[in-house]
């Protein structure tokens, strides 16, 4: 069973990673293999302008596939954390779950409860950073991110791949916090 969880803090923008912030290019973790979404710096920079903390939730099955480790995974964040502090904007936290049912490394074969669809990497971030779920919501390519938004009690939106900015402006319902024109 799931705790519902209220925080009297700032609301989140929750961001899937990988077809999300940057390109997908299928269990992206090196430096020279990463690029942006196109507008993905302008609608994390418009989040945080607009009082969001941006929190990344990131299933990250490549580290329990035996492909690169967990060290890997943090590198590829600080890389990501580094090109967006060029735009003015910044990630908050970034979350990830390395487990997988049908790893190859056993110690991460197992059906954790951070593992998208499961809510437990947005109910972590709630609890560790004091969110407002009430006013957040999830950004995500799959449907297992939209699952683990449900389940967490907080708007899911598919993200179609093209432009986040141009996405971010357009979702509806509008995000609880005004966006700024930044066109």
């Amino acid at each position: 069973m799931t705790e519902t969880i209220i925080a009297s803090g700032q609301p989140a923008a929750f961001l899937d990673r990988d077809g999300v912030i940057n390109v997908d290019v299928g269990y992206p973790h090196r430096i020279e293999d990463f690029s942006f979404i196109p507008g993905a710096p302008e609608a994390i920079k418009a989040l945080n302008d607009a009082g969001y903390r941006v929190v990344v939730v990131s299933n990250q099955s490549g580290v329990a596939r035996g492909l690169f480790t967990e060290d890997q995974v943090r590198l590829f964040h600080q890389h990501i954390a580094r090109s967006l502090a060029l735009s003015g904007a910044r990630i908050d936290a970034f979350y990830f779950c390395p487990y997988h049912p049908d790893a190859v490394v056993e110690r991460y074969r197992v059906n954790h409860p951070e593992r998208k669809p499961h809510p437990g990497m947005i109910e972590r971030a709630a609890r560790e950073m004091n969110l407002d779920l009430t006013r957040s919501f999830l950004i995500g390519d799959r449907e297992t991110d939209i699952q683990a938004a449900t389940t967490a009690g907080i708007p899911g939106y598919l993200f179609n791949g093209n432009n986040l900015f141009s996405f971010l402006m357009n979702i509806a319902p509008k995000p609880p916090v005004s966006m700024c024109d930044y066109s």
